[in-house]
């Protein structure tokens, strides 16, 4: 008998230092290069087993849509482009499915084992246009209610208003390093409508993920651009004027990390300061399946992707 409530006494001493920890919740962002073109001829095999390895709650993908033909760099007509997501996101356990606001075949995609509610689908106005579209997105677990921004930014050195142009114009534009201030226009709108209509957004549990197309100038120690450079603006204006937090760069403040095979930094994770304080861990992926390596037929595409992914582990209280 003595035993048995020494037993009894273990458990339930167990059981309030695991609700002391609180709740585990693991959020994975990658840009996964053509809606994860190079699974296309494995049926995402690796890469399905790549992310069950991980155990992710939440998953931001960009670049989500499938928009070339398999093994090659021929584009699907329009009509013919297509998401993957109702049949890979539940064989990694994720049957929740969101996909964000986008214009064209460079949308986000969020995936989750919890309910996705939307609030607001982005793609901005014809004043400012948010290229590859972003969302709003709210997920409810643990007894809190997590408010997830994905985004894309215009990747071009041109401003998008010269898509169509001459190429005399978009290089004119470049060299005016207009593509620098055509992303900052999305990240102003983007955070306007998000985070920054949220009047209690540091007390909130707010996250924002994406490719920002631009590198921060916490990490200038690295690249050395002069202090006023317009490759700076975008993250200059989310450090200056909103809420987040760089979660790597508070994580590793010592220690450079890229996203992307070129060596830059450009793929980031912000959180409101209530949520950083529930970080756990965070960490940028290059493993053995995720470092990119050059495809051997298809010049400028990578396997698995021309980025790493970022995971955030997270300890709810």
């Amino acid at each position: 008998m003595k035993r048995l409530i020494l037993i009894a006494m273990a458990v339930l001493l167990s059981s309030g230092a695991a609700d002391a920890r609180g709740k585990e919740l693991k959020v994975l962002y990658w840009n996964i290069q053509n809606g994860m073109w190079a699974g296309q001829e494995d049926n995402y095999d690796a890469f399905v087993d790549w992310v069950k390895g991980q155990k992710p709650d939440i998953c931001i993908w960009c670049e989500a849509e499938t928009i070339y033909c398999t093994g090659t760099n021929e584009r699907l007509p329009r009509e013919d482009r297509y998401f993957i997501w109702e049949e890979v996101a539940p064989r990694y356990g994720h049957k929740h499915i969101y996909v964000a606001g986008h214009r064209d075949g460079y949308p986000q995609v969020i995936t989750s084992r919890f309910p996705i509610e939307n609030v607001q689908r982005i793609v901005g106005d014809e004043g400012t246009v948010v290229t590859h579209g972003a969302g709003w997105a709210r997920i409810h677990a643990y007894g809190s209610t997590f408010n997830l921004v994905s985004l894309h930014t215009w990747p071009q050195k041109s401003h998008f208003r010269y898509k169509e142009a001459s190429k005399e114009e978009r290089d004119a534009s470049a060299a005016r390093n207009e593509g620098d201030i055509n992303r900052l226009e999305e990240m102003t709108w983007i955070c306007g409508h998000t985070v920054l209509t949220d009047s209690q957004a540091s007390e909130n549990y707010w996250l924002m993920a994406g490719d920002f197309n631009s590198v921060s100038p916490k990490d200038n120690w690295v690249y050395g651009y002069p202090e006023n450079d317009s490759r700076l603006l975008v993250h200059d204006y989310i450090l200056k004027n909103t809420p987040y937090v760089d979660v790597i760069w508070e994580r590793h403040p010592r220690n450079f990390y890229t996203t992307t095979f070129e060596r830059k930094r450009i793929d980031f994770v912000y959180l409101s300061p209530a949520l950083y304080n529930l970080v756990e861990d965070a960490q940028i992926i290059e493993d053995e399946y995720t470092r990119p390596r050059r495809h051997e037929k298809v010049r400028n595409f990578q396997n698995p992707s021309d980025h790493l992914p970022i995971i955030v582990k997270f300890q709810i209280r």
